[in-house]
């Protein structure tokens, strides 16, 4: 028997949808109704909101008078809400009789190069909703006789694309097939040459990164999660910022963000709107999208990934709660345009455990579409905000992970290289800045000791920055200008992290006090943080001579003690906090 009554099992949203109850819920808790993720929160039931994070400030009595006023109101009949349903193809989208391939080629070039992107393009029908009406796909026979399916996509004014990221020189057999008779049967071929292409990223050696052609990849990722939803001049200037950076990596969302320091509305959305101004989320907005994919090939033009997110809680539209059938609509739909561009990877979610309306069964779901639409297998994972994903999951390829407290999370990257057994990619560990939250105001120092303390523990530690101007541009989410001291830094760490002779750290038997990482035998790195030293004793197996450097990674010097060392033997310190010893085998 359904409960009329308001209480602690009422769904936020039937409370703000009630006038009066929307009332109390105002003047009781201020901090709910304007909460950034009050999207989320409406699918949660009041009780859960009050119980725990940073609404649970009521006190017991406080309590008990919410739920005594709300008991008094009215309720009505509850609602429950339910997700529009799936879409099917439409049968009789053209006409009978209509002749099978007989939609005009637009593009597809006979000839390509290895890992770049071809395309096919077709001219074809544009009536009803394309979006939802049609499917597309291609069968596809590589040089050396495999097959594979790839997803098409229908890109508004009549043009439906197929993408292909050929992974192999010769030729290649491309055969659309389509529910509907104009798009189907149409055969093309490509000769792909051997070129200049490094291909997708993928894991090295369980823990590590290489491009498809084995050359090493070091993902010293950055985030700037909105940039490519700002003004053209703005997104200009993140480009000319990141290629003059040490960043080799960017995470940065498909839908827009609204958060502190990002309330500006994009220029553009990714659906188009309904005559009442809601979204139709069964019409896709080409030119979103097509913007959205320029920008990752200019990153792939300087050198830089693209850490795509799929979802996140920062929404005040609506994306984040689409329902079911619109999410997966919405992730077939960016991974059939997405996944023949080298530089994409994944992330299916940023902190996906604040998409409160989505349960993991949602999350494995959406995985499965990610993996079944994306034949090039790029690099995939998510992000938490509090408790970790099962980074064992079979579909993750990386553990990308925050910080799990205010201070302390890089120096867990070794134990948790171990637990999943997967690279670890530290997205955020916090960021440099001057901003009132925890996770925006540590110093350039602190976020270089991170990114050295992940470093010889054998991991990747992300950088943000998030100084506040007056323009409210602030990198971690609009992208523009880098002012922090870190980045410097970084450049600098990488120039050490690729002299040692696998081009990698792996973390390697430490002291009690000091982390070790590097190569072993070989390369060695002891690394001492904020800790100040005068000297330190080392005492190394017998039989192998060492150079010895002592590093000092804030001022970015390297020197070169005279002489070699072997056994055991003192290094002098300048008594300076973010010092480093660095060995290496005199015949390396």
């Amino acid at each position: 028997m359904n409960d009329r009554r308001f209480g602690p099992h009422t769904l936020l949203a039937d409370l703000l949808d009630h006038a009066e109850a929307r009332t109390i819920i105002r003047r009781t808790l201020p901090g709910v109704v304007n909460s950034p993720l009050l999207v989320q929160l409406r699918r949660r039931a009041l009780g859960d909101i009050t119980a725990s994070g940073p609404y649970a400030r009521l006190t017991p009595a406080q309590l008990d008078d919410l739920w005594r006023e709300l008991a008094a109101l009215d309720a009505g009949d509850p609602r429950v809400p339910a997700d529009p349903p799936a879409i099917a193809p439409d049968p009789r989208y053209e006409p009978a009789g209509t002749p099978r391939g007989s939609a005009d080629v637009i593009s597809a070039p006979p000839a390509g190069d290895v890992w770049a992107t071809w395309e096919l393009a077709l001219a074809g029908p544009s009536h009803g909703n394309p979006f939802v009406d049609v499917e597309v796909h291609a069968r596809v026979t590589a040089p050396d006789g495999s097959a594979r399916r790839l997803g098409g996509f229908y890109d508004g004014d009549g043009i439906w694309r197929i993408r292909l990221l050929p992974d192999q020189a010769g030729r290649w057999v491309v055969t659309t097939e389509a529910t509907t008779p104009s798009l189907d049967g149409i055969t093309v071929e490509l000769t792909a040459a051997a070129g200049t292409g490094r291909g997708p990223v993928r894991v090295a050696g369980r823990h590590h990164f290489a491009y498809a052609d084995g050359t090493r990849h070091l993902p010293l990722g950055t985030t700037a999660y909105a940039w490519t939803h700002q003004s053209e001049a703005l997104q200009e200037q993140t480009l000319r910022t990141l290629a003059g950076s040490p960043f080799t990596k960017i995470r940065m969302g498909v839908f827009p963000k609204s958060y502190l320091f990002n309330a500006n509305e994009p220029p553009l959305h990714p659906f188009e709107r309904n005559s009442d101004g809601t979204w139709d989320v069964t019409r896709f907005n080409p030119a979103y999208f097509q913007a959205f994919e320029r920008r990752i090939a200019d990153l792939a033009a300087i050198g830089v990934e693209a850490d795509v997110i799929l979802f996140h809680a920062y929404d005040r539209w609506g994306f984040s709660d689409m329902g079911a059938a619109a999410d997966d609509r919405y992730v077939r739909h960016v991974v059939r345009r997405l996944s023949a561009l080298p530089n994409v990877w994944w992330s299916l979610a940023n902190e996906y455990d604040l998409l409160f309306s989505k349960t993991v069964d949602d999350w494995e779901r959406l995985a499965a579409i990610v993996v079944e639409e994306d034949p090039v297998g790029h690099l995939f994972s998510i992000h938490n905000c509090f408790g970790f994903y099962d980074y064992g999951r079979p579909w993750i390829t990386h553990a990308s992970v925050q910080r799990i407290d205010v201070y302390r999370t890089a120096e867990n990257t070794d134990q948790w290289r171990e637990q999943w057994g997967k690279p670890v990619v530290i997205d955020e560990c916090a960021y440099e800045g001057d901003i009132d939250q925890g996770w925006g105001n540590i110093t350039g120092e602190e976020m270089t000791r991170r990114f050295w303390e992940g470093a010889v523990r054998g991991g990747y530690v992300g950088h943000g920055e998030t100084y506040l101007n007056e323009r409210e541009e602030l990198w971690w989410s609009k992208g523009g200008e880098l002012v922090g001291s870190s980045p410097d830094r970084i450049a600098f760490l990488k120039q050490i992290i690729e002299e040692s002779p696998t081009g990698v750290l792996d973390p390697l038997p430490g002291d009690w006090d000091v982390p070790w990482g590097g190569v072993a035998s070989r390369y060695l790195i002891a690394y001492f943080g904020f800790n100040r030293l005068s000297y330190r004793d080392i005492t190394m197996e017998p039989g192998t001579v060492w150079t010895v450097d002592v590093i000092d990674t804030w001022n970015m010097t390297v020197e070169r003690l005279p002489g070699t060392y072997s056994g055991s033997f003192r290094v002098p310190l300048p008594a300076r906090q973010y010092m480093a010893i660095r060995l290496v085998a005199a015949d390396a």
